[in-house]
């Protein structure tokens, strides 16, 4: 681990002039349960850390509207467990308990978790070539182990995925994410808008700006119907997904009346598909009309090889989720 000087933020309007009078060598450090992974095999080397950790953004708060406001400090388990998250929005609980370990998600903040880098083995093997490591250098996935790598909105520079199973039932949820900059500015981002697809820049993740932090997230008043988070991989605990779908669906008289899906572990971002929700909307609940949804879910999705299986898993993934969920609703 390279040399780095600390301080401790007392504000996140101090944080942010911190960050950004030290210049592009700074970085926020909140839980680090990434970060420090990062610098200790020298793909992240900051010459200076604001540690934002101990700033008042931890509190779980009701809005006026019914919806919830997570602030950014907020523990990946203190927000899995609380009741109002629990009984509103049971997808997001279902996805946070699904992470890591108990021990990292105490320790890993909501908005760390958003924020957090690609599990692609190339990313973490400074030899190998990685254009979201070191741009211009080629993707060593394509050609390569592709096994874990994303299907569907990847490039010919990139074909990592994002590792968060939080972001995709936030998605789902519709959050909203708000940020803070420099000189006191503010804005809310949709949370399909914050993550960015590789393009010819994988390098560039999300659309934060310099110096730019979060500082919560906003759910809105749950949507009806029954929620479920379903995660498919590996081993059972303690790893990061192939596949998984969040979806919300309400059933009336054995017909889809209202539907989001939301797919992970499959592209850049959470991957919502639109087309796929709009179709299942009027439709008998019945396995060809999942069928059919999962087909339209998949239908630009492209194997490079090892990942092939995926396609037919995020299908059948799908089909399993759909009939659990619009059966209960």
């Amino acid at each position: 681990m390279r040399a780095f000087t600390y301080e401790r933020a007392i504000s996140a309007d101090a944080a942010i002039a911190a960050v950004t009078s030290a210049g592009p060598g700074a970085r926020f450090i909140s839980g680090g349960t990434n970060l420090l992974d990062l610098m200790k095999l020298e793909i992240e080397r900051p010459t200076h850390l604001v540690d934002i950790s101990r700033l008042p953004l931890r509190a779980i708060e009701e809005l006026a509207d019914g919806g919830l406001r997570i602030g950014a400090q907020a523990a990946n388990s203190d927000t899995a467990a609380d009741a109002r998250v629990r009984s509103r929005y049971p997808v997001l609980t279902e996805a946070l308990l699904s992470g890591a370990s108990g021990q990292l998600r105490n320790k890993a903040s909501v908005g760390g978790n958003l924020l957090q880098r690609t599990r692609c083995p190339y990313f973490y093997d400074t030899p190998s070539a990685c254009n979201k490591r070191e741009p211009g250098t080629g993707c060593s996935a394509i050609g390569g182990i592709n096994r874990i790598h994303a299907i569907l909105g990847a490039s010919e520079s990139c074909i990592a995925t994002h590792p968060s199973d939080m972001a995709v039932a936030m998605t789902v949820l519709d959050a909203r994410i708000e940020i803070l900059g420099p000189g006191g500015a503010t804005r809310t981002v949709a949370i399909g808008d914050f993550h960015r697809l590789p393009g010819d820049t994988p390098h560039v993740e999300t659309v934060l700006r310099p110096g730019e932090m979060i500082t919560g997230v906003v759910l809105p008043v749950p949507p009806p119907g029954r929620q479920i988070y379903r995660k498919v991989r590996d081993r059972a605990s303690y790893e990061f997904a192939l596949v998984s779908v969040a979806v919300i669906v309400a059933a009336e008289r054995g017909a889809i009346t209202a539907a989001r899906i939301a797919f992970g572990g499959v592209a850049h971002q959470p991957w919502r598909s639109p087309e796929t929700e709009a179709e299942l909307v009027g439709r008998p609940a019945t396995m060809a009309t999942y069928r059919s949804a999962a087909e339209t879910a998949m239908k630009g999705a492209v194997g490079r090889g090892h990942n092939d299986f995926k396609i037919d898993l995020a299908q059948r993934t799908l089909c399993r989720t759909l009939a659990l969920a619009a059966g209960e609703a």
